[in-house]
């Protein structure tokens, strides 16, 4: 009777949410961060998240040694100056710089940034003057910077120079950037590959977010191309050595600046390679919903494993005497109780914090003040994952296709409008493969006419059309797969006939050429390929 009344009716009516980054702030505050609270996630792990962490738009974080290039980076992206840019052959960025977008330009001291309840930098306070003397954020009135933020830091130091105090955490600021940007870009320069001490620091501290890194072996040409190749393998070593995964992230190699290349050998590797970047870089608005989602999810396993462990070591405090050395013990066996907590709660090894940065952690903490476990709280956050987290995953491809259909999420401006270039010949491949002969008066399939006309006479044609059996004949003579051959023959049969005239088998050559040549095969004919006395057949706005 009245059992209505004690009904649970979250599943009738789960919360409806306008968009992820409005679901992953409700869940987050509701359910994710009552759990971090009761157990001072806080202190050992992550401050807490704010608004402006889920809504800011897109972060790049660029780190390298100094003179590698990082802040001419950011003027080609731009293709423009920001306040405060200084570049040399020297250490010249000494600070952290958040090169963002504004209406009005201008330098904004760290001081005043950590007290902006619209910028996400506030738990940066934490770090000292020391650091926010070296903090600033640039404002730019950039259309890149409409869709991305981008984080200039200080050059890292080699040699000598690395004994040099900062005065503040170098590797605990890159560790706050790094868990919170979308995109970490690690640049080498080509004439200096040693990774010093600080620079291998740093790079560990970026340990957890492989999913974000991409390297870039910057001023590439400088050198020849064999000094390249020997570069790009000594670089690849190292690397494996001081990342220590199996796989190393991906390497972009290039010249990222606007002045004459000294070496052109690798011109086309060059621009293949600034293409691949910048396409990366330039969808990040795009997924930056999924990212935000898939941080959140590493944040709640990370907040339910630090729970367990912090229950674990209160539970064996002693409630009177002997606090102290019992503190000491449980410090010292930690990895034990790492191996306990697995067992019961089949936890996998790879969501447990550093073992050694919790030992130094839990030093400063006062055991008896640890809470003993909570089931509740960790069932919220278990439906969280299994249910929350599932309906958002659920909404993100209808924002894409939101995105799409009213042209957003794509970065635009700057050096970005190459990659959208179809007009000028300048544009990446403009003029090449399937692109050759645009805008031509004649028909770029001519060129080689005479070649292709010879060898559709020995396939002996019957009232000027070759059998689909003589053209396959000659066709499969270039070895490629019969599913390529297959589409060149769909673009070829402009009539769809099933035989080819001399027009369509001269059209079929050239395509074959193309793709030999490296070339990618268009899904629709450009309506310069198709041979003039045919263009009147066919249709070039979306159909034949």
């Amino acid at each position: 009777m009245f059992s209505w009344l004690g009904r649970d009716d979250s599943k009738k009516n789960p919360d409806v949410y306008e968009s992820v980054t409005e679901g992953l702030q409700k869940i987050y505050k509701n359910k994710l961060l009552p759990l971090e609270e009761h157990y001072q996630f806080h202190d050992f792990h992550s401050p807490q998240l704010d608004d402006p962490d889920f809504t800011a738009k897109p972060m790049i974080l660029l780190v390298g040694q100094y003179s590698t290039g990082k802040t001419t980076f950011i003027r080609y992206l731009l293709e423009r100056d920001f306040p405060g840019i200084r570049i040399g052959p020297e250490p010249t960025t000494d600070r952290f710089i958040a090169v963002m977008y504004d209406d009005k330009e201008g330098v904004i001291p760290g001081n005043a940034l950590v007290v902006d309840p619209k910028k996400q930098f506030r738990p940066l306070s934490k770090f000292g003057n020391a650091f926010l003397n070296r903090f600033q954020c640039s404002s730019v009135n950039s259309p890149v910077l409409k869709g991305i933020s981008i984080v200039d830091t200080p050059g890292i130091l080699s040699g000598e120079k690395q004994r040099t105090d900062r005065g503040y955490e170098f590797t605990g600021v890159l560790e706050w950037f790094a868990e919170r940007v979308d995109r970490i870009i690690l640049l080498f320069d080509a004439h200096k590959l040693d990774i010093s001490d600080e620079f291998r620091r740093s790079i560990e501290a970026l340990r957890g977010h492989d999913d974000k890194i991409r390297i870039a072996l910057n001023k590439a040409d400088m050198i020849d191309h064999q000094q390249l190749m020997r570069v790009y393998g000594a670089l690849m070593w190292s690397l494996g050595k001081v990342l220590g995964t199996p796989e190393v992230a991906r390497v972009y190699i290039g010249s990222f600046w606007d002045q004459p290349l000294r070496y052109d050998v690798n011109r086309r590797l060059f621009e293949d390679e600034e293409q691949d970047l910048f396409r990366d870089l330039q969808s990040l608005p795009r997924n930056a919903a999924l990212r935000k989602l898939n941080d959140l999810i590493k944040r709640a396993r990370l907040a339910k494993v630090h729970a367990y462990i912090i229950a674990a070591l209160r539970k064996d405090m002693p409630s009177v005497f002997g606090k102290d050395s019992k503190k000491k013990e449980l410090i010292k066996n930690l990895g034990a109780i790492y191996e306990q907590i697995q067992r019961e709660y089949q936890i996998s090894p790879g969501d447990f914090p550093d073992l050694k940065k919790m030992q130094e952690q839990l030093v400063h903490h006062d055991f008896t003040k640890f809470q003993p476990i909570k089931i509740k709280l960790l069932e919220v956050v278990d439906k969280m994952l299994s249910e929350d987290i599932a309906r958002l995953m659920a909404q993100i491809p209808q924002e894409e296709e939101a995105y799409r259909d009213v042209d957003q999420g794509n970065v635009k401006g700057g050096a970005f409008k190459n990659i959208e270039d179809t007009i000028s010949p300048f544009g990446y491949k403009r003029g090449e493969g399937v692109d050759a002969g645009a805008g031509e008066i004649e028909w770029v399939v001519n060129k080689d006419r005479s070649k292709y006309d010879a060898i559709f006479d020995t396939l002996g044609p019957v009232d000027g059309k070759v059998t689909g059996a003589s053209a396959k004949a000659e066709m499969v003579k270039s070895k490629l797969p019969n599913a390529v051959l297959g589409k060149i023959w769909k673009l070829s049969d402009l009539d769809k006939d099933g035989f080819l005239d001399a027009d369509e088998f001269a059209l079929a050559m050239h395509l074959i050429h193309v793709k030999l040549d490296g070339h990618d095969i268009p899904t629709e004919l450009p309506e310069h390929l198709v041979p003039p006395q045919k263009r009147d057949m066919c249709s070039f706005n979306g159909g034949d």
